[in-house]
């Protein structure tokens, strides 16, 4: 009786060596394209305060000089800012800054969550009207805003300026506010309240920890636009010592002459504690301003 013999199933045939990893593929084309647009666009951004700095760097001298790098390193035109007494003005920025986004989270949060979590009479109404108040510009109410705060006797004063900055990025915090809190579930905090909690405590324990993206989101926008605001600052503000840093860098400009080498390097020091401030909560900002996309 003849026995069949069968052949050994032959092994697959691999020509990259034992250990060897694959080969990465190459990037399509349209990867590179959008990546080479988004350097491209950075880049743009970017340029203009790579020349401040540089400006800033230079002397006197050399502002008109073709070179890009500068032929001499004036470093101190950085560190004559604190002896110039520019330095207080920079304490008037962070106090104002800070004072306005305080000012704006203790009223926006419980309007914002007393929007979101009511359906009372004249909610729609009251989200427009909010709506509306972020259309006008503190440039085209200056007149207004003068006269009122000089019948208050708080023209050229700290409070003032917190008042107006607050009350113009009052609209925005509310808005997103009421976005974030309205796509937090209801059923936690009615889990909340099951295990004893008050209305105070759900807010405090579950809510508020859940919608800080979007507190962190109201904080760092109005805090930026509060550092940067310069009309009603320059309007309510007579004294050099009361003005904020952007109104007091103004005074490098003059009728004949515009000290630029000075002007570039209070500017590198005015936008450093708010790189340095938006770096640490970037990621905060990003999920923040998703709030409401998904429910």
């Amino acid at each position: 009786m003849a026995v069949k013999t069968v052949p050994p199933r032959a092994r697959p045939h691999h020509h990259a060596r034992a250990g060897r990893p694959p080969s990465r593929a190459l990037p399509k084309i349209k990867t590179v394209v959008v990546a080479a647009s988004a350097y491209l666009i950075s880049f743009l951004f970017l340029f203009p305060y790579v020349v401040m700095l540089l400006t800033s760097l230079r002397s006197q001298d050399s502002l008109r000089d073709v070179s890009f790098w500068p032929q001499e390193w004036v470093w101190s035109n950085l560190t004559d800012f604190w002896g110039s007494g520019l330095a207080g003005n920079l304490w008037v920025t962070i106090k104002v800054a800070a004072g306005s986004t305080v000012l704006v989270l203790l009223v926006a949060l419980p309007a914002a969550y007393y929007s979101a979590r009511h359906q009372f009479r004249g909610r729609t109404a009251f989200l427009i009207l909010v709506l509306i108040t972020q259309m006008f510009q503190p440039t085209a109410m200056v007149v207004g805003i003068y006269r009122e705060f000089f019948m208050f006797g708080l023209v050229d004063s700290i409070w003032a300026l917190i008042l107006v900055n607050g009350g113009f990025n009052l609209a925005f915090a509310v808005w997103i506010l009421n976005a974030y809190f309205s796509s937090i579930p209801r059923e936690l905090e009615e889990a909340a309240f099951i295990d004893g909690n008050g209305r105070f405590g759900a807010l405090f324990r579950i809510t508020l920890p859940l919608a800080m993206p979007g507190v962190i989101t109201a904080l760092i926008f109005t805090f930026i636009a509060a550092w940067n605001e310069f009309v009603v600052a320059l309007t309510l503000t007579t004294t050099t010592e009361n003005q904020p840093l952007p109104v007091a860098l103004n005074s490098f400009i003059g009728q004949y002459q515009v000290d630029w080498q000075n002007l570039f390097a209070g500017s590198v020091i005015a936008t450093i504690p708010v790189i340095i401030l938006f770096a640490l909560i970037e990621r905060k900002v990003v999920g923040g301003l998703t709030a409401g996309s998904i429910k």
